[in-house]
């Protein structure tokens, strides 16, 4: 009775401390703003393969394969963690033991991993204290990080050694006095033999040491957690199954911003009345500081593991720039702690502080390509660039702080309906001595295209690729496919003007093409740019526009397929091809296949992967803005560490289907002086050159 008491008490203080800490978890996050949940089917089975079934972690298969089971033996573990609760609250002796041979798989299988998460967790100390692993490393990880980590993966290392003693020293006690064993226990009963004939009294005092040692380092740890990076042991599996459900190229869209857009463009519009704000309140576009997040922002920061996944692949950090996605997350996560207690007390307080520009700096912000790499590898389904995005959107709305280029870029697309300073009446130039249908025309004739060719910007004005929409039109004429452009009433999309962070003008954008759109009752849309792919397949639809949307590569693959288009060499017969992946087709979409399928379809050529390729391949540096303006400072430019990707594998030519990779690739090959030996083409130009049509 007495250790039921003492054990009631400690569960108290256990639960007394957590409760408080929790509490005042709760209330930081009344700081924040809404985040909409819904879809639970499709978020539990997110959860049960991404959180329980490890599949992100699995990207890296061995380090991957030592944490699964570090985390699978956990649950295990956790079942005889509550057995012991039970026990100690209420004086019973193995009260589980009714489960029958359930039990025994139980205590079989929290035995062996007892030992196998020891050995995991003394080679990750390893891997930390003597492998200098580059991710453990970074301007955020000081000291405290690293003791951090080593005390936590200290304590995990104790839990499985008392585990293991108290499994190891029950079977000397039992065997000594003649107690029926409950229960099995593979590793321990070996360990018992090694210990020999140990005296009663003696086996029954090591086994209530380490009892009640892995009950208390138990409580210990769970009172540790809320304030370390392992944080993630309890937060991991509730973030993964709140994760966005929409594809990695999605940007959230703010209502705000529509209603202001749509008064502008119409007075009389009707639309539902914004939601109504605290008095003294001040709307804030997009993201300053802590208050301005909402609650999933900082349930994610909450749920970093500091693993430093994602800042290994972020093109930005990998090329020497000062953006870590890894610190963003961090930095989010230290505000709130410093920022929230003044603001519980006081809604109005200020430290003249903030997120942006005290924690992170604009340099940091405007180095991210938007790739979304970092999001794809995060094993807590974390989305680092939307948040990135939402800071931008204050930099750009709020101060109008872009860099100056942007700026020009944006003050462009409202007067020119493009990035670049060329008149609208421009637009059609580049189909000079083709026969291209317009939207317009064939409306006046009576007659519905199938498709909308969608030129794009980049299609319309960049000298490189005009020759791509150019080479596109001369299959779609040869394939006799029934299509038509808009010409010169075709803007930009806003694409680059939204991940630059200029909300304002993507929706301005986006509202006047989707009213062209359905003037001409368009539902299918073909383009060669992810980018408008991406937007318009993901981002419009929020907006009212709703399209059958298909890049260039779909297109062709499917022709392919139907055995509609036969490639011969031409030209190609010996040459080792490759694809460099668009970030806003791959990663942020999922299409990996069918660009493929179209390289595959060439007569006489080989391809060949990048050591880099597919959801693992390396942005060209071009997203989120980075197209017009100019590179932060860092050991080399993105587009170059890419094109050494290409040299390595020994590549003639390299296949893109982005007029922003396009321009990258071909400014790789000039610095690297290759023009001779490689070139670069879109895969519909490869078309092109097989149909012999070129």
């Amino acid at each position: 009775m007495s250790k039921a008491i003492i054990f009631a008490i400690s569960i108290i203080i256990t639960l007394g401390i957590f409760s408080f800490t929790s509490y005042r978890i709760y209330r930081f996050f009344s700081l924040t703003k809404p985040f909409p949940v819904k879809n639970w089917g499709k978020r539990f089975m997110v959860m049960m393969t991404v959180a329980f079934g490890q599949t992100k972690i699995f990207r890296r298969p061995v380090v991957g394969f030592m944490h699964a089971l570090v985390w699978w033996g956990f649950i295990v573990i956790l079942i005889g963690s509550i057995e012991m609760i039970i026990d100690g609250l209420f004086a019973t002796e193995r009260v589980l033991r009714v489960l029958g041979p359930v039990y025994d798989i139980i205590t079989g299988l929290g035995d062996i991993f007892g030992f196998v998460i020891l050995l995991m967790i003394i080679a990750f100390l390893f891997r930390r204290l003597f492998l200098h692993i580059k991710r453990y490393t970074g301007i955020e990880m000081k000291h405290k990080s690293h003791l951090d980590a080593n005390i936590a993966l200290s304590l995990i290392g104790l839990l499985m050694v008392s585990l293991l003693g108290m499994n190891t020293f029950y079977l000397v006690y039992a065997s000594s006095v003649g107690h029926e064993i409950v229960g099995v226990y593979p590793v321990s009963s070996y360990l018992a033999g090694l210990l020999g004939n140990l005296p009663e009294s003696q086996a029954h005092l090591w086994h209530e040491i380490n009892w009640w040692g892995h009950i208390l380092f138990i409580f210990l740890f769970a009172n540790i957690l809320p304030y370390s990076k392992h944080f993630h042991v309890f937060m991991s599996v509730p973030n993964v199954f709140l994760s966005r459900l929409e594809p990695l190229g999605y940007l959230p869209n703010m209502p705000e911003i529509t209603d202001e857009v749509k008064l502008m463009m119409d007075p009389n519009a009707a639309f539902a009345d914004p939601p109504p704000e605290e008095e003294g309140q001040v709307s804030r576009f997009g993201v300053l500081d802590v208050e301005d997040v909402t609650w999933k922002n900082y349930l994610d920061s909450l749920s970093c593991t500091e693993c430093g996944r994602c800042t290994e692949v972020c093109p930005a950090n990998i090329t020497g720039k000062l953006l870590s996605p890894r610190k963003v997350l961090m930095d989010l996560r230290a505000r709130m702690k410093e920022k929230a207690p003044g603001l519980l007390k006081n809604k109005d307080y200020s430290d003249e502080k903030s997120l942006i520009r005290s924690y992170i700096s604009e340099e940091e912000l405007w180095a991210c390509t938007t790739c979304n790499a970092c999001a794809q590898e995060c094993p807590v389904n974390i989305n680092h660039p939307s948040l990135i995005v939402d800071m931008r959107r204050y930099l750009v709305m709020e101060e109008s702080a872009a860099p100056g280029e942007l700026n020009a870029m944006f003050t462009n697309i409202e007067n020119n309906g493009a990035p670049w300073q060329f008149s609208p009446e421009d637009r059609m130039l580049w189909a000079e001595g083709l026969e291209v249908p317009l939207m317009a025309e064939m409306q006046a004739s009576g007659k519905k295209p199938e498709y909308l060719l969608w030129i794009g910007s980049a299609g319309a004005f960049d000298d490189r690729y005009k020759k791509v929409s150019k080479e596109l039109v001369k299959v779609l004429n040869h394939l006799k496919v029934d299509y038509a452009v808009l010409g010169t009433e075709e803007v930009d999309s806003g694409d680059v003007a939204r991940r630059a962070g200029n909300e304002m003008l993507f929706q301005m954008q986006a509202l006047m093409i989707i009213e062209t759109m359905n003037m001409y009752g368009v539902k299918k849309i073909l383009t060669a740019c992810p980018h408008d792919y991406n937007t318009f397949l993901n981002e419009y639809p929020d907006l009212g526009g709703n399209f059958e949307v298909i890049h260039h590569s779909q297109f062709l693959s499917e022709l392919i397929k139907e055995g509609k288009l036969k490639l011969n060499a031409n030209g190609f017969a010996g040459k080792r091809i490759t694809f460099h992946d668009p970030c806003y087709l791959g990663r942020a979409n999922g299409e990996y296949k069918a660009p493929r399928d179209v390289v595959l379809a060439i007569e006489g050529s080989t391809m060949v992967e990048m050591k880099r390729n597919k959801s693992f391949a390396l942005c060209c540096g071009a997203g989120g803005g980075q197209m017009f303006k100019e590179a932060e400072k860092g050991d080399k430019e993105v587009f170059l560490e890419r094109i050494e990707d290409v040299i390595e594998c020994k590549a003639d030519i390299v296949a893109t289907a982005c007029p922003f990779c396009m321009v990258m690739m071909t400014d790789g090959i000039k610095y690297k002086n290759r023009e001779e030996d490689m070139k670069n083409y879109d895969i519909v130009e490869l078309v092109s050159m097989g149909l012999g049509i070129a």
